[in-house]
């Protein structure tokens, strides 16, 4: 008992650092271009995981099969990643928190769509409640009037969201022998090589020379513990524990980063983005309600 007691404070923690990343991400962004902060939060969680693999005596090892589908993955993330970023110029992290939740429904349609899983009444029925939340949120109330250039930072999230629907599908129907660290491990490495030689100018490497001890701390904790012991945590759990258990987890993070948004970016609360995420929660949960 105290055992799994831990193991869902460790998972919780996780999702709590998720839902933080937000918040750690508009605060670099006021001195990075987004593919600069996507590049150093992962050079910094591949040097975490590569001292992690070696503690652990990891197999590094290279399956060429395995890096064909990693590819497909990395190419798939960095993009996620980059939407979601640079949308977060343009939305607040309270927002993006709530939005970022409905990625659950994009798994939930894709599958349905592309390998004819299972989708009945329930699931199309959350479907329609969490997609008018989500513009009922986007469009400040005004569902008539929603604007695609005053509202283009939350459809870059929602795209992202949609994104990480893409990303979990693909990484459900391909076979990966690597244990989850070592994925994970070489998922970034890979990233990195895709989006470095964005970064490989003048202005970069100067915002990053001139870069506060503010941006630094928030670049480190997207690194470290977002990237890095979130997603280690969060791979093990999903290992030896029932993916709709630890899944259910999720539902927390749009909850940690208004929470977070509010106290550490001063972002206000209003009784309609409350009201906006009950909704979008909601459906949520009824697309992932067991038959």
């Amino acid at each position: 008992m105290k055992s799994r007691a831990i193991k869902y404070l460790l998972i919780l923690l996780a999702v709590i650092l998720w839902g933080n990343s937000f918040i750690a991400t508009k605060i670099a962004l006021e001195e990075l271009s987004p593919e600069a902060i996507i590049s150093l939060r992962l050079i910094i969680a591949i040097i975490f995981l590569f001292f992690t693999a070696v503690f652990l005596k990891k197999d590094f090892r290279v399956n060429i099969k395995n890096h064909g589908f990693i590819f497909i993955l990395s190419l798939v993330s960095v993009f996620h990643l980059w939407i979601q970023v640079t949308g977060l110029n343009f939305t607040t992290a309270a927002n993006s928190g709530w939005i970022v939740g409905t990625a659950p429904i994009f798994i939930a349609t894709l599958g349905s769509i592309f390998f004819k899983e299972k989708i009945n009444l329930i699931k199309i029925s959350g479907i329609i409640v969490a997609m008018f939340g989500l513009f009922l949120l986007i469009s400040k109330g005004e569902l008539l009037a929603i604007s695609l250039i005053e509202s283009q930072g939350d459809f870059l999230v929602l795209g992202s969201a949609f994104v990480w629907g893409v990303y979990s599908i693909v990484n459900k129907k391909i076979s990966i022998s690597y244990s989850p660290l070592m994925t994970i491990f070489y998922l970034f490495l890979m990233m990195t090589i895709i989006i470095v030689p964005f970064n490989l100018n003048e202005k970069t490497l100067v915002s990053i020379i001139h870069l506060s001890s503010e941006s630094w701390m928030a670049v480190v904790f997207l690194g470290l513990f977002c990237s890095g012991i979130a997603y280690v945590i969060w791979s093990y759990a999903l290992r030896e524990m029932e993916s709709a258990k630890v899944g259910a987890f999720l539902y927390f993070e749009p909850a940690a980063t208004v929470i977070s948004a509010w106290f550490i970016l001063s972002e206000s609360i209003t009784t309609l983005m409350l009201i906006s995420g009950i909704i979008i929660t909601l459906g949520v949960i009824l697309v992932n309600k067991e038959d």
